[in-house]
Parts: structure tokens; C-alpha cells; sequence
């Protein structure tokens, strides 16, 4: 079987947060990948759920959990469109995730941006930024520039 890239995965995320979008959420999406396979997936549902935690990649790893039935995700990817806020890099921190792919930069909100790379998270969870950076950044852009 062919080894799938980030670019592939991160296309998959991106389109969670298509559905997002066409749902009138702010447009984020992410996925859990192991052993080269989707194991779970998650857009924002902040709005439809009534809840500020519904984020993302909190709804994806929660998802991952119950089908591992585990509460660790160690050799676990998740890849997210934006990057993770501090709510959620701190659910990725409890969640000992193995490694953190995201597309566009938060300069608002984003955790990682604003801390000395790995960030909160142990030495073994690798963090790839910029990944189809200009796609995660444009749907993002689009939704804000609607609203305005």
C-alpha cells in the first residue's frame, strides 16, 4: 500500500472544514491519522452544539478515543487546518499526541505561534506547520471576509 503524505491528510481536514463553513461555523476541520489510515474526524460545531469547547480537533481526538477505546493518542497524527488554540493544544498535551500537523498560522489565537517550539508538549511530539498553508488560510479568510 502507498504511503499517504501530509498533503493528503491535510486535504481530508480540509474538507471537515468545508463542512463548517457551508454549516456557518468557523471554518476548522481536522483529522486523527494511524498506520497511514483516518481513525477519526472533527470540524467546529461551536455554534450547532451551543458550546465554546466544541472545537475541531477536541471533536477528532475525542473521536479517536472512543475508537481506540484509549485516552492517550502517542502514535497518533493530528492534522488541523488552523492552528491549535490553547484549549485545544492543551487537550493535545493530555492526550499525549505524537504529532501535531497544521496549515495556517493563528497570529490571534494560536498557541504554538506564540510559544518556543514543541510548546507545552514533550520532546517526542513533533509539530510541521504550513501545510497547503495558503488552502487552510484562504477558506478561513473567505468565511471572516463574508461576515464583515
Amino acid at each position: 500500500m502507498q504511503e499517504l503524505n501530509d498533503e493528503y491528510f491535510m486535504q481530508e481536514a480540509i474538507k471537515e472544514a468545508q463542512k463548517a463553513y457551508d454549516a456557518d461555523e468557523v471554518p476548522v476541520g481536522a483529522v486523527v491519522v494511524m498506520n497511514n489510515k483516518i481513525i477519526a474526524r472533527g470540524h467546529n460545531q461551536v455554534e450547532l452544539l451551543n458550546d465554546a469547547t466544541a472545537h475541531a480537533e477536541i471533536l477528532a481526538i475525542t473521536s479517536a478515543f472512543n475508537f481506540l477505546g484509549a485516552k492517550y493518542l502517542p502514535e497518533a497524527t493530528l492534522y488541523v487546518t488552523i492552528e491549535p488554540c490553547l484549549m485545544c493544544a492543551g487537550a493535545l498535551y493530555w492526550g499525549k499526541i505524537g504529532r501535531i500537523v497544521y496549515g495556517a498560522s493563528d497570529v490571534k489565537n494560536g498557541y504554538l505561534h506564540h510559544t518556543k517550539e514543541p510548546g507545552p508538549f514533550p520532546a517526542k511530539t513533533a509539530i510541521t506547520k504550513g501545510i497547503l498553508e495558503a488552502e487552510c488560510a484562504f477558506l478561513i479568510q473567505s468565511f471572516f471576509r463574508e461576515r464583515r
